[in-house]
């Protein structure tokens, strides 16, 4: 090796853009490799008149990564949504209060749940079958989930006192939708001499060369990471059905949360106009898929939830996308697993992983920082060790 042995990010998406920005802040050369024609990864919104993100992301205060962005102003305008016009469905019909099966959900704010007990289980015991079915589905939203009641108590309850059972409300909407925000990273990236390269993608031949000539960072989702180390390092094979609408104005809430089916709804340009023209609405269903599930039986199901909240809706679509995307929220921990059991952060051999899905605290987009800055800083060491014993 040489003074200058670079360090290389392999993925361009929030994970690999904060792995780069790290190491070059520590003072290493650092090259990224973006396989598609734009970074970002799954942080992409549309072009517009309809900005939508990949699914409803949200920023979330007093998380490692709003820290580590704020520490940089790299959040931009990231707004808190005030709209009090929030629904929820429960046993079929739209409620403005949350049902009384929910009430116990609030006990929850300081209590610790057990890792090797799913959630469903323990609340069953604690409070009853219809409260267990509430707290799950309203868990929908923070785990993307088919059934986060089958998940552990504790993987499930932390994320329910970090982002619902806050004194204050922790999402935080980013103008312009995530692609802004990758925007901004990105600059940042090349201002500290980030070396980018998009439409460079890597086979695993070449990530055995990146491999001999300097660190590596990899930080892509579970399949890629397989095809490119050959090995099983992780994924569970999750999917999440989304469905995007974009509507003439009328009075929609600003949030569903679907107690029954752990449904997700929310209509962003309540909170940002700009996500939609004038005189309508930008409205971001999301929707775990159950194992043997079609995307037109779980896209049913979304309907299903704006039927029951935007009676009429049909008739005022302008703009509609569906998708289904798989291993692309994050990890989810089973009764008896934490974080730790996740695939490791250091594959040995100058090898690291970054991403949502290995073993990193947080919630959602969150693991992916963490593991990103760990990553970075035992890259940086690394290199600095081998520029040593070069000399």
């Amino acid at each position: 090796m040489t003074g200058r042995t670079e360090i290389t990010v392999v993925g361009g998406g929030l994970a690999g853009l904060i792995a780069a920005v790290e190491a070059a802040e520590a003072g290493a050369p650092v090259r990224l490799l973006e396989a598609r024609r734009r970074l970002g990864g799954r942080a992409t919104s549309t072009p517009g008149p309809f900005v939508a993100n990949l699914g409803p992301h949200a920023l979330y205060a007093g998380t490692e990564l709003w820290d580590w962005l704020r520490r940089r102003d790299l959040q931009g305008r990231a707004v808190t949504p005030r709209s009090p016009h929030m629904v929820l469905r429960w046993e079929g019909r739209i409620r403005r209060l949350p049902p009384r099966a929910l009430a116990p959900v609030l006990r929850l704010r300081r209590t610790a749940a057990p890792v090797d007990v799913d959630l469903r289980t323990w609340l069953t015991d604690r409070s009853g079958p219809d409260t267990a079915a509430a707290v799950a589905g309203l868990a929908g939203a923070l785990t993307f989930d088919h059934d986060p009641g089958r998940l552990s108590a504790a993987f499930v309850v932390e994320r329910l006192q970090r982002i619902f059972l806050r004194p204050t409300v922790a999402a935080r909407y980013v103008d312009g939708g995530w692609s802004a925000l990758v925007g901004r990273l990105g600059a940042h990236a090349r201002t500290l001499g980030v070396r980018i390269e998009l439409d460079a993608g890597v086979d695993a031949a070449g990530l055995d060369e990146l491999r001999a000539a300097g660190p590596v960072i990899l930080a892509v989702e579970p399949g890629a990471a397989r095809r490119l180390l050959g090995d099983d390092v992780g994924g569970d094979g999750r999917r999440v059905a989304l469905l995007d609408v974009g509507l003439a104005r009328a009075r929609d809430p600003y949030v569903v949360i679907d107690l029954d089916e752990a449904i997700f709804s929310t209509r962003p340009s309540a909170v940002l106009p700009g996500l939609a023209p004038d005189g309508a609405d930008v409205v971001q269903l999301s929707g775990g898929m159950a194992p043997d599930e079609t995307l037109d039986d779980a896209e049913a199901r979304l309907e299903a939830v704006l039927d029951a909240a935007s009676p009429g809706w049909r008739g005022r679509v302008e703009w509609r996308r569906q998708a289904a995307v798989r291993e692309a929220t994050g990890a989810v921990d089973l009764p008896g697993a934490t974080w730790r059991d996740r695939p490791a952060i250091d594959r040995g051999d100058g090898l690291w992983l970054a991403g949502d899905w290995v073993a990193a605290p947080g919630h959602l987009a969150e693991v992916g920082c963490t593991s990103a800055v760990t990553a970075a800083g035992a890259a940086v060491a690394a290199r600095g060790a081998a520029v040593v014993a070069s000399f």
